[in-house]
């Protein structure tokens, strides 16, 4: 009998463990949960791109989240792509969490035609209300010296690309409204840990600044950078959050293929994104396309900079 009853005892023992990892890896999913928010979208395919597991949609406002735009949604399986194409009207679930986004769910409602689509075209030289590159910019490379250009920092203070000669630097560009948190303000995170990392005693901790360029000049005031600044923890003395006229923005941007909506509607505007590493001599060292490159990766550029 005693032994029945240490057997039993130790049974209700080993459910009772067993049911306390079930509650945790429940609270553990809900907590998960509670970081995800699933919004219902309606919108317009404008480019399938499957070798980027990801769809450009021009798509309605998603209330309380973000205005009607036209940007590239990244999918977790890229076969949910399949049979998508230019022109189908689809309705989508975009999954977000606080450094992730995807799209899911799509449900082609209709066709509307290729020919009713705004399928980004190549830059058109000097046009102002839209996408433009500048006429006269060259396109920069590997080793090629960057012009001087004159900014606006994050307290209404004028800045120069010059004034960072002696030093690494790393500029990128963004729009502090960016909703999708693997965009622009995934950047800005990796530029936070790039420098934490080197504050931390790393390599070049003394000879090095970032500087991240808004190209939406318009609602990017100095008091909005400086908000925007203080969310991701930054160092003024290390990172400088800046702006300026599109006479100075465009050309600098144009240099490394970089676009934007200008003078657009929200549910037109739309950008590609680069990060460019300059030595201490104002050359540069990498041009990174996209918003896909890690911490390290940048690191590594920036010892290779420092060389």
């Amino acid at each position: 009998m005693l032994a029945g009853v240490k057997k039993v005892g130790g049974m209700r023992s080993g459910i009772k463990r067993w049911v306390g990892w079930v509650f945790l890896g429940m609270a553990g999913l809900l907590a998960g949960c509670r970081d995800r928010t699933v919004y219902d979208v309606r919108g317009v395919v404008v480019e399938v791109r499957a070798t980027n597991s990801e769809a450009v949609i021009r798509h309605e406002k998603i209330p309380g989240y973000m205005d009607a735009m036209t940007m590239p949604f990244d999918v977790k399986d890229v076969r949910l792509l399949d049979g998508l194409r230019s022109g189908d009207v689809v309705r989508f679930q975009l999954y977000v969490e606080p450094k992730d986004s995807w799209a899911a769910g799509f449900q082609v409602l209709s066709n509307v035609g290729p020919q009713q689509v705004s399928v980004p075209a190549p830059p058109v030289l000097n046009d102002p209300n839209g996408v433009s590159f500048y006429k006269d910019v060259p396109e920069l490379k590997v080793g090629d010296v960057v012009p001087d250009y004159v900014l606006t920092n994050q307290f209404g203070k004028s800045v120069s690309l010059s004034g960072f000669r002696g030093q690494v630097l790393v500029f990128n560009f963004f729009f502090t409204r960016c909703p999708l948190p693997d965009f622009c303000p995934r950047e800005a995170d990796n530029l936070s840990q790039v420098m934490r990392t080197l504050r931390s005693g790393a390599p070049l901790s003394t000879n090095w600044h970032l500087l991240s360029v808004s190209f939406e000049p318009e609602m990017d005031t100095p008091r909005v950078l400086e908000s925007y600044a203080k969310r991701h923890q930054y160092d003024p003395e290390r990172w400088t959050f800046a702006t300026g006229a599109y006479d100075q923005i465009q050309p600098l941007g144009s240099h490394f293929g970089l676009y934007f909506g200008r003078n657009v509607t929200p549910d037109n505007q739309n950008h590609n994104l680069r990060t460019v590493v300059l030595d201490p001599q104002g050359r540069v060292v990498e041009i990174i396309v996209g918003n896909r490159w890690t911490p390290d990766q940048l690191l590594q550029a920036m010892r290779k900079a420092a060389l």
